[in-house]
């Protein structure tokens, strides 16, 4: 894995930046905290499926009853929806992505959209966390049925217990995030993903960071690696 941080005010150079982990890692937060930085888009596979859905794509209309029976989309419906994403205009001066690629196909194809797309090589990050701290951050969290913002009932609660301090909304807790369903969960991350790390690694590309921290001081690692925004 890379031991050396590259160089500073990447998004200067339409940099892709992706943020690899297994559930609970703090991608989603990370994802957000940059974006705003940043000024850049970030995409989750979760809420590009539901917007492709809600939208009534031929994508999406593929992909829904996969979802609904908990199924794994195939890779190229996943490529296309990625590759529609990128080639959009708020992508044109670089994005953030939030736990894809997830498969070495996925990987794979993603270098050919970028390099076909003129963009460098992207900045990997693999956020690491112990297996304990994963499952206390899993069971633990909890998100706003409004905006989204995730909690956690032991490392990041709310002011007002069950309530958002952004808007108030109410703060559920996943289905999937119950233990007997995150243990399976970790273990398919494990066995899914170690190609795309070794995919990474070989290339050079792969830098792992220390996510047991503080998410503020995980942040902060990120900001020191990425340089600054472009008005710094």
């Amino acid at each position: 894995m890379a031991d050396s941080a590259p160089a500073a005010g990447l998004f200067a150079s339409r940099r892709a930046v992706i943020l690899l982990g297994p559930p609970g890692a703090g991608k989603g937060t990370q994802a957000r905290r940059l974006s705003e930085r940043y000024r850049v888009p970030a995409l989750s596979t979760g809420a590009m499926f539901r917007e492709q859905v809600e939208r009534g794509t031929e994508l999406g209309k593929e992909a829904q009853p996969i979802l609904a029976q908990g199924g794994l989309v195939p890779d190229e419906i996943v490529r296309a929806m990625v590759e529609e994403w990128i080639t959009g205009p708020d992508c044109v001066g670089g994005f953030i992505l939030d736990g894809f690629p997830r498969t070495l196909p996925q990987a794979v194809a993603l270098d050919e959209i970028l390099k076909d797309r003129g963009f460098p090589e992207p900045v990997v990050f693999f956020l690491k966390v112990e297996r304990s701290r994963l499952l206390r951050r899993l069971t633990g969290r909890r998100t706003c049925s409004i905006g989204g913002e995730i909690y956690n009932v032991y490392d990041l609660p709310p002011k007002v217990p069950g309530r958002c301090d952004n808007d108030g909304g109410e703060l559920v807790m996943r289905s999937d995030d119950r233990e007997e369903v995150v243990r399976p969960r970790l273990e398919l991350y494990e066995e899914r993903t170690r190609g795309v790390v070794d995919h990474y690694t070989k290339l050079g590309l792969l830098m792992e960071v220390d996510a047991n921290q503080d998410p503020s001081l995980l942040t902060e690692t990120l900001f020191e690696i990425l340089g600054p925004a472009r008005s710094e």
